[in-house]
């Protein structure tokens, strides 16, 4: 039992260890994005310009160097090709008489006037001619050991298939062929053109790219540093008044000088949010001091009352009882004020998801107008009603209820002297048809039209309203009729009233 319980103790240690490398190897990822991120863009278009100076630079250079090597080398093979036919041609001639038969100094002669060096060697490695013992010429040719020259000579002649060949040898180039000065017995031509001069040309282009790309680095440094901060100054002053903005400074002006067609388009951007934002505050100003005013109006009248029943007409049945009434209609309108707040913040909010279904509209709407006829009947509104029968539409009851009565009572709220309000259902087309309510009061302002649906909306008419509201009623509508994906409106002229519509998809009848 101890083994086992020891072996389940390492175990358990060694997971915790895997554990623990993990959750560095994380914090240290982590470490490394949040630099990342922190980098500025000064800092990033800097090292973009550097970097990018710096590695075309070095490209081009050592292309130059190559493209260089490549010509050079390839001038001098096509050049010891030449050279190379004629001296083979030579040996072959035999020494001119001038030389009195001497191989060495005819093959001295070659090499001087080609500006090579010729070497007659057997196949053994050694120097048959020129014979020069013990000495050094002045372009370094000497008595020196072939032997690994030759079997490389050997092996491209035969692998060729060729009188002659032409090969990079150990730091020179060379041309190679067999030839036969006594009888049959082979010898071979050796003609090597040394390297050294291209060797010595490339380590000193090597070094000016060198000292070419620190001065490039260190130019493309001043440059970009000043590019980086031309293009930057423009997003950091940007950032600045996006600050200004974010503390309620609705005054910034996102424009500026020095500014591309893309800056310009974000200034305008900004500048629109700003706007937008400026009258969203507003309107929460707005909308805050009315609730806080409909909040105060209704408690300070419960308060009223609640002491004149304590103080006055406690022991009156009727006047307790008269008060008492105010004090529960007042009630009720704190509890319709505090409703309608919740159901704009939870449609706004998403949390109050739509359960759709097919709805009779055509019923439903005649549903919803028998929840005014007390208006009928007790105050003389007249109700001009235009329903098309077999109108289904897909929409979540509660909800477009809600909408469409808010619609309804702003029109009773709204209309003339006559009490009048016109209610519609109709196509208007082949799969649309339009729910409408008109009123025939003053009409809306035409620069009141684009801000009724957006703000704590309150008429100026002083008429009393048979519909109590909390003037949040349309702000309702529109949330309700956005989520339905419906498209609505209004329509208004100055003292002959307005209409409010909503267009619907037809649906069929549900089975």
């Amino acid at each position: 039992m101890e083994n086992k319980d020891n072996k389940t103790e390492k175990a358990e240690a060694r997971e915790q260890k895997k554990l623990q490398k993990r959750a560095e190897r994380a914090a240290k990822r982590r470490e490394f994005r949040r630099r990342q991120s922190s980098a500025s863009i000064y800092f990033l278009l800097w090292a973009a310009f550097s970097a990018i100076s710096l590695i075309i630079v070095l490209l081009f250079g050592f292309a130059q160097r190559m493209v260089m090597i490549q010509t050079y080398e390839g001038t001098i093979a096509r050049r010891l090709h030449d050279e190379g036919k004629e001296i083979q041609e030579a040996i072959i001639d035999r020494p001119p008489e001038e030389f009195n038969g001497s191989w060495s100094a005819y093959l001295n002669f070659l090499s001087g006037y080609y500006g090579v060096d010729v070497y007659i060697i057997s196949p053994e490695g050694e120097v048959v001619f020129p014979r020069n013992p013990g000495t050094e010429s002045e372009n370094g040719r000497g008595q020196r050991d072939f032997s690994k020259e030759v079997e490389k000579l050997i092996a491209e002649l035969e692998a060729q298939n060729s009188g002659f060949v032409i090969y990079d040898g150990d730091g020179e180039y060379v041309y190679g062929a067999e030839v036969h000065l006594y009888g049959d017995s082979p010898l071979y031509l050796y003609v090597a053109q040394p390297l050294d001069l291209l060797q010595t040309v490339s380590n000193q282009m090597t070094v000016r790219i060198v000292f070419i790309a620190i001065f490039v680095f260190i130019l493309s440094f001043a440059v970009s540093s000043a590019i980086s901060g031309w293009l930057t100054k423009p997003i950091s002053e940007m950032t600045k008044k996006a600050h200004q903005l974010a503390g309620g400074d609705f005054d910034v002006d996102f424009h500026g000088s020095q500014y591309g067609t893309e800056l310009i388009e974000l200034a305008d951007s900004l500048n629109y949010a700003r706007d937008e934002l400026s009258k969203a505050d507003k309107m929460q100003k707005e909308l805050i001091a009315n609730v806080s005013h409909d909040f105060k109006t209704p408690l300070t009248m419960i308060k009223a009352y609640a002491s004149m029943i304590q103080e006055i007409s406690g022991e009156i049945a009727e006047k307790r009882n008269k008060h008492a009434q105010v004090i529960v209609d007042e009630a009720d309108r704190l509890t319709s004020l505090v409703n309608d707040l919740l159901d704009l913040s939870k449609i706004r909010s998403g949390l109050s998801e739509l359960q759709t279904g097919t709805i009779d509209m055509s019923a439903y709407t005649q549903e919803l107008l028998e929840r005014f006829a007390y208006l009928r009947e007790t105050q003389g509104y007249r109700f001009i009603v235009e329903i098309e029968d077999g109108l289904y539409a897909l929409a979540d009851k509660v909800k477009i209820g809600q909408a469409l009565y808010n619609l309804i009572g702003n029109a009773v709220n709204y209309t003339g002297e006559d009490k009048t309000v016109y209610v519609s259902l109709k196509r208007t087309g082949e799969d649309v048809f339009r729910f409408a309510v008109r009123d025939t009061g003053a009409g809306i302002k035409n620069e009141e039209l684009a801000t009724i649906w957006d703000r704590y909306y309150r008429s100026t008419e002083t008429h009393k309203r048979p519909v109590k509201g909390t003037g949040l009623g349309l702000s309702i509508v529109k949330v309700v009729l956005e989520r339905h994906g419906l498209h609505f409106g209004v329509e208004s002229e100055q003292g002959k009233g307005s209409v409010f519509f909503v267009d619907f998809p037809l649906e069929k009848e549900a089975e």
